[in-house]
């Protein structure tokens, strides 16, 4: 008989795209994304953080302060890094998994890329500019938006093999 409690697709994908969260060195906010294509086969994923050859020790963190002394104008969002860095050029009618919501920049990246359904747990920016023009536009380009509602609250991972 097979186990009962394993867990499923979208336990498993958002699983991916929090544990792909967990390699930003962001100290305010660590996201992750991981896309899915039609046949439930991961083609990408990433995190926030600078892009590839930028000193992350040299640029700044910071969430205020003057602009060019803040993370915004350098930071990559992992949508745009899963995008990015996917195996396939065809990411057509895919899914992308993160745990919030899309800003205005990364709606425009995922659009682009062919991406049809977007998953994601918080949206904790609903309401701000950004937000109100990243679900004006996906709604334009007909992507499905879905708020994953979970049955468990939390996964544990170990690395110890010999449990």
């Amino acid at each position: 008989m097979k186990r009962a409690d394993y867990i499923s697709w979208d336990e498993y994908f958002m699983g991916v795209a929090l544990l792909s969260a967990q390699r930003s060195k962001d100290p305010n906010t660590q996201v992750g994304a991981c896309i899915v294509n039609s046949d439930k086969k991961i083609v990408g994923v990433g995190y926030n953080g600078f892009p590839s050859g930028c000193d992350d020790d040299e640029l700044p963190w910071d969430r205020e302060g003057a602009y060019l002394d803040t993370k915004y104008p350098y930071v990559c969002h992992a949508e745009l890094n899963a995008i990015l860095n996917s195996i396939s050029r065809d990411l057509k009618n895919g899914t992308i998994y993160v745990a919030l919501f899309p800003c205005n920049e990364c709606a425009k990246a995922i659009i682009q890329s062919g991406i049809k359904e977007i998953v994601y747990l918080s949206d904790k920016y609903d309401g701000t500019d950004s937000v109100v023009a990243s679900k004006r536009m996906l709604k334009q380009a007909g992507v499905t938006l879905r708020k994953l509602e979970l049955k468990r609250p939390d996964l544990h991972i170990s690395f110890s093999v010999d449990s």
